[in-house]
């Protein structure tokens, strides 16, 4: 059972909690699935709660870990990123979560790790011109096409160093993480069953590399799931990595992301498949993040 602190952290400075705690891998999840298959390897679990939300520190694999939920969406992961990052040590994070399948090579149960992640929905809902075409205000420019009245644009982002902030879309994953991923999807096997009757129709695959997007909507649309792939070259879209990517840019702290697709994203033949493939793809994404974890170098 896990043993409350919260009055304890809360009278703690962050400097202090992380000196009581030590160096940290934060592992983050966005639905209740993924975070409840996590804590059941969790050993040595205590909870904190810090501006309502719950921190479990332990160990998973042998690493110590702080679990926690981002909440979905792009603010909520951002804030409850940097809400771990004050509070304890983190030396790296990891975020384990569903997605929608972009990519049409792609199946359900697959988990994909993007090499890069951006905020797609990022941008400027532009006027229709008397030709019935959008147009942004001519102060504005972007590097990527328009969806209709849709157009995408950079984030502006602020780290130590820099005297004014940055434009960018892409935030990269680290790239010895990306390594130990690679490792990982050559040894690691999937489960392609949920129930002995409840089963995928390919055995689902770790894909590692490309790109994933994250915005503040839901995508359950086939004409908008091929924009995205065809603009952005992305694998995956969800609604909270891109945050947490750029949190860790801010903050110079690894980042990687298991993405298992629960849906893809309005690319299916019927109604959204979420509801039916979330537990087992919660499981996949989880499992590889346990593999993840158990062969991180030491150090």
């Amino acid at each position: 059972m896990y043993r409350a602190t919260a009055s304890l952290a809360l009278l703690l400075t962050p400097a202090a909690v992380a000196a009581q705690d030590g160096s940290r891998i934060a592992v983050m999840s966005a639905f209740e699935p993924e975070w409840i298959a996590l804590q059941e390897e969790l050993d040595d679990a205590e909870e904190e709660i810090i501006n309502g939300n719950r921190f479990i520190t332990g160990t998973l694999e042998g690493r110590d870990v702080v679990l926690f939920l981002s909440g979905v969406s792009i603010v909520n992961a951002a804030m409850t990123t940097q809400l771990a990052l004050e509070r304890f040590d983190v030396s790296g994070i990891v975020f384990s979560g569903i997605a929608g399948g972009v990519d049409p090579s792609l199946d359900i149960g697959d988990v994909v790790v993007p090499q890069q992640w951006g905020q797609y929905l990022e941008g400027v809902l532009a006027r229709e011109g008397e030709d019935g075409t959008f147009a942004m205000p001519p102060w504005m420019s972007t590097g990527f096409p328009n969806y209709g009245m849709m157009f995408t644009r950079d984030v502006s982002v602020m780290r130590d160093g820099l005297d004014a902030p940055e434009k960018r879309f892409w935030f990269d994953v680290d790239p010895d993480f990306l390594a130990v991923a690679q490792d990982v999807a050559a040894a690691t096997e999937l489960d392609a069953c949920a129930t002995e009757e409840d089963c995928l129709s390919e055995p689902p695959e770790i894909v590692v590399g490309g790109t994933g997007v994250s915005g503040a909507r839901f995508v359950d649309n086939a004409d908008f799931r091929a924009f995205v792939f065809e603009t952005f070259e992305a694998r995956v879209l969800d609604m909270e990595s891109a945050a947490v990517a750029q949190v860790a840019y801010a903050n110079d702290v690894p980042f990687i992301a298991f993405r298992s697709l629960s849906d893809l994203a309005g690319g299916g033949d019927g109604e959204n498949e979420m509801s039916t493939f979330m537990d087992i793809a919660s499981d996949n994404s989880a499992k590889v993040v346990l593999a993840f974890l158990a062969a991180l170098p030491e150090g």
